[in-house]
């Protein structure tokens, strides 16, 4: 987008405020006409009083006055039209600039998961907090002061060719000169801003990314390089932005001195053309009135120019966030999926993150409800990609996934969600207190519902140990907890959804071993009835799953109940041996009698 194309999208985001911005637009009319009508009044004064004093009359008040009390009442219009317009103008773009965040917000939490992989949540999160503010700025400045200059410059200035178009003409090539440079300066320039913003972004990154790791930069002594680091980006921001910087300065110097020239010509020509008849001392005092005002437009018009040039990037990335369209999204016909009972089927499924290599391919598996599948498999062999098809991360390229045998794109999105719980690897825990983080999974829970899901997660002991139980904050990401108590929570927080089918997503490898038998047995008891799937890379964690699905690049290669897949003497068997014979060596060298090294703290 062009910075005009910006602009004109920035103001269209005023359309659900349309009535107030009509009568906004009317009033900035009005102040225009009304501050172009003063030096008109003032110039018939001067020229009444010439003529009176030239033809030897005397003045009288009844000649004087309808003029005096036109320009009076324009002058008191003025006052009462700018006060109107300010205090309006000022509510109208604060709740603009709030209304347009929550749709940026509401929008990004809706894109699928790939887009924000590649895109750093500093990145999103800098991007809201200067486009909105730099809309807000373009409002408030578009009913204070542009909307009256533009009104001014190209509306009102060209009519003034009927008070003297000789005078008014050299006010006409002032403009015209401005406009050529002020676009010759936009051109040179344009893509530098562009330059300049890429680097504030990756400066946020950076900031944002080294403030996240704190305990890694302190652990392995960071500080100075990532400072080192933040200053190259700084550095970097100041030698593309300072070239900007000097063009605008030298917009800003020629205006100056152009409204200095302006006023100087506007006198001789006016002077010259009073001496060939061609013009009243009225009219010269009108012109140099309409040349001072017309440079303070001008003024405002070069400093409203280089804000907007300086913002556009940052709005326009705003914008190329908001019209970023989520891949994966309602079907115009997609109805509720109400509560589900967990047949899953998976029909020859194929799906590429880039188009050119497969994640997985023809992937088909049947699940009743209630049954617990377990995916294994080396790391890329496609098991999470599996898993986030069934609920929607992202669509297949082939294929189709059903539940209760129905295609899950004729569901909504909600609703499929809905019906699906999630324990991620990581825990991903709010800023918040340990209740609020469990009321994610369902708002309305009871207290008893709540204590429930922590007793069946093992997570009750530890919750009523912190300082205020179910009040307590937990913390950026949970990093008051250790890590198998932050996996405890986000179990419970699955559980306390109760959905009919559950995702594990090695949801256990946070967790020592003794916690982890723990859970295992806990859910065994709440996975019941419901239709279970588990992605592990620690097998005995799997062994009384009904089905285990054996995953190679992209593939199922074997399928079957894991004693059945151990006698198959194929790729599981391996893994099954080589985790066994190591957990065997492990007990052999620990012996019978000798004590064990310290775990670290898990909960």
């Amino acid at each position: 987008m062009s910075v005009l194309q910006i602009y004109a999208r920035v103001l269209g985001l005023l359309r659900p405020q349309l009535p107030l911005v009509a009568v906004l637009v009317a009033a900035n009319l009005a102040l225009a006409v009304a501050q172009f009508a003063e030096p008109i009044l003032f110039g018939r004064i001067i020229d009444l009083m010439t003529q009176t004093q030239a033809s030897g009359e005397s003045l009288t008040w009844s000649k004087l006055l309808p003029l005096v009390g036109a320009w009076a009442g324009f002058g008191l219009f003025s006052i009462g039209g700018a006060i109107l317009v300010g205090l309006n103008a000022d509510r109208l773009a604060h709740r603009r600039r709030l209304a347009v965040m929550s749709e940026y917000f509401n929008h990004v939490l809706s894109l699928p998961l790939t887009f924000h992989t590649n895109v750093h949540s500093g990145r999103i999160l800098k991007t809201m907090l200067d486009g909105a503010a730099a809309m807000f700025g373009l409002w408030l400045s578009f009913f204070r002061e542009n909307c009256a200059s533009f009104v001014a410059l190209f509306v009102l200035l060209p009519m003034t060719l009927f008070i003297n178009w000789r005078l008014s003409g050299l006010l006409i090539l002032l403009v015209i000169i401005f406009y050529v440079a002020t676009s010759y300066v936009l051109r040179r320039t344009e893509s530098l801003q562009g330059q300049v913003e890429r680097y504030n972004s990756s400066l946020a990154e950076h900031a944002s990314d080294t403030l996240g790791n704190i305990p890694v930069v302190q652990s392995f002594t960071r500080i100075d390089r990532e400072a080192q680091a933040l200053n190259r980006i700084i550095n970097d921001v100041l030698a593309a932005q300072l070239p900007v910087l000097s063009w605008w300065a030298l917009v800003v110097v020629a205006s100056r001195a152009a409204s200095t020239l302006t006023i100087l010509s506007i006198f001789l020509l006016g002077t010259w053309l009073h001496m060939n008849g061609q013009a009243t001392i009225g009219e010269i005092i009108t012109f140099m009135n309409f040349a001072t005002m017309l440079i303070g437009r001008l003024e405002q018009v070069v400093g409203f120019v280089n804000v907007l040039f300086m913002q556009s990037a940052k709005i326009k990335d705003f914008f190329d966030i908001l019209d970023t369209e989520a891949a994966v999204r309602d079907r115009p016909d997609a109805h509720d999926a109400d509560r589900l009972a967990g047949a899953v089927v998976f029909e020859n499924v194929s799906f590429s993150y880039d188009g050119r290599r497969p994640a997985i391919k023809n992937v088909s598996f049947t699940t009743k409800p209630g049954e617990t599948i377990a995916l294994v498999g080396s790391t890329g062999s496609g098991k999470s990609t599996t898993l986030g098809l069934l609920h929607r991360v992202f669509d297949p390229d082939s294929g189709c996934v059903k539940i209760d045998g129905v295609d899950i794109r004729d569901f909504t999105l909600v609703s499929l969600r809905r019906n699906i719980g999630v324990v991620f690897q990581e825990p991903m825990l709010f800023a918040r207190t340990i209740e609020e983080n469990l009321r994610i999974g369902n708002p309305d829970a009871t207290d008893d519902e709540i204590a429930r899901a922590l007793e069946l997660a093992q997570a009750t002991e530890f919750v009523s140990r912190q300082s205020d139980g179910h009040g307590t904050q937990v913390g950026e990401r949970g990093r008051t907890l250790s890590g198998g108590e932050r996996q405890r929570l986000s179990i419970a927080r699955a559980l306390l959804k109760n959905p009919p089918i559950l995702v594990f997503d090695e949801a256990t490898s946070a967790l020592d071993a003794t916690t982890e038998k723990l859970i295992q047995k806990a859910l065994d008891a709440a996975t019941r009835g419901r239709t279970t799937f588990v992605i592990a890379h620690r097998l005995a964690t799997i062994r009384n799953a009904d089905r285990i699905l054996v995953f190679d690049q992209g593939e199922i290669v074997e399928s079957g109940s894991f004693d059945d897949l151990v006698k198959l003497n194929g790729r599981f068997a391996r893994l099954a041996a080589a985790q066994f014979m190591t957990s065997a060596k492990e007990e052999e060298t620990s012996g019978p009698h000798q004590p064990t090294a310290p775990q670290t703290r898990a909960g």
